[in-house]
């Protein structure tokens, strides 16, 4: 089960007068994602801002030195000020922003400051500068900030668990169609700055795929953009004639939900909170392979998704287990807007007096 803190979505759903496609908001309502490019940040952002029912707007940010050096306790550079022509938040400000990254900090205080407050901020992990930055703020449960306006929940939020069920009932891809049962998923990662795919664990993602082929399953592997290119590269040859695998190569659509969705299993590297977290919103098995290098609070993570009885970490062999989709989204998506509505009636109290 997710946990949240200080849930306050029960109360303020008793408003819902002309609400949003999904019903949490109000209809019309304008949103943006503020963005340093990260595309796992966006990913939450847009996962959050989507099952709200909006439709946000990406604005993207590239500070130069020495702005990007100093945040996400500096202020914007003047070029970047909403009054300019180019300006990445120029006006109309929007009803909602959604951001996440320290870069994008800075940006979203200059939002705050000249939208006078209306314009409600949702940042996405720890913002570095403590609960007051943004009006609302989620981080997960591994992470350590506290706060009334703080939301936490065991994972992220995503945008491919509102996708699983239609994409189980459409015909699937035909790469992945034509692989024989049961499927397996092998979703890769790459280097990052806690994680290095040394030459052992590529070996060792190379072997694990290859055992899988020996047992008969159909294997579907899907690289990320951090994902080394020697290691993608040998699996595209190694591969190349086996009508039981299909590795992505980065051309055509992108079918990573897809192979998700139609998973009887999933292998998943641990270098990514957000790639393990769309593996559990599945409810297929997932099995955790951990690359060198790690840190505590990935460790943490992993350890309450085991406990939880989603993952096991990988032990050379694929097991089967039931347990039922683990997937944030819906819940971070509730408070967002319950609180988003309290912010709206406390400003009309107010503006009373």
């Amino acid at each position: 089960m997710q946990h949240v803190r200080r849930s306050a979505f029960q109360s303020a759903m008793s408003h819902s007068d002309t609400l949003c496609e999904d019903g949490l908001l109000p209809r019309g309502m304008t949103a943006w994602v503020l963005s340093d490019g990260k595309i796992g940040d966006e990913a939450q952002c847009f996962g959050i801002a989507e099952a709200l029912g909006l439709s946000p707007e990406r604005r993207l940010i590239a500070p130069r030195a020495p702005w990007r050096w100093l945040a996400p306790h500096s202020r914007i550079s003047r070029r970047d000020a909403p009054d300019r022509a180019q300006s990445p938040i120029a006006p109309p400000f929007p009803d909602i922003l959604f951001a996440a990254g320290r870069q994008t900090v800075p940006y979203l205080r200059r939002v705050r400051e000249d939208s006078r407050g209306k314009t409600f901020t949702v940042f996405v992990k720890d913002p570095y500068t403590g609960p007051a930055t943004a009006d609302v703020i989620w981080v997960p449960a591994h992470d350590s900030l506290c706060g009334a306006n703080v939301i936490v929940t065991t994972t992220p939020a995503n945008r491919v668990g509102r996708a699983l069920d239609e994409l189980r009932r459409a015909s699937p891809d035909p790469r992945i169609a034509a692989l024989p049962h049961p499927r397996i998923a092998l979703i890769l990662g790459g280097n990052s700055v806690n994680h290095r795919f040394a030459p052992r664990d590529c070996a060792r993602l190379i072997e694990i795929a290859c055992e899988l082929v020996r047992d008969g399953r159909g294997v579907m592997i899907s690289p990320s953009r951090r994902s080394p290119p020697a290691l993608l590269a040998q699996l595209i040859a190694l591969f190349a004639e086996e009508p039981r695998v299909f590795v992505w190569d980065g051309r055509g659509d992108n079918p990573y939900a897809q192979m998700l969705a139609h998973a009887d299993q999933i292998i998943v590297t641990g270098d990514s909170v957000n790639m393990v977290g769309e593996a559990v919103a599945t409810g297929a098995p997932v099995h955790v392979y951990e690359p060198s290098g790690g840190h505590r609070k990935i460790t943490a993570y992993v350890d309450r998704l085991t406990e939880l009885g989603a993952v096991r970490r990988w032990n050379g062999r694929l097991d089967s287990w039931r347990y039922a989709p683990i997937d944030a989204t819906p819940i971070i998506a509730r408070e967002v807007a319950a609180r988003y509505l309290q912010a709206g009636r406390a400003a009309k109290i107010a503006s009373k007096f």
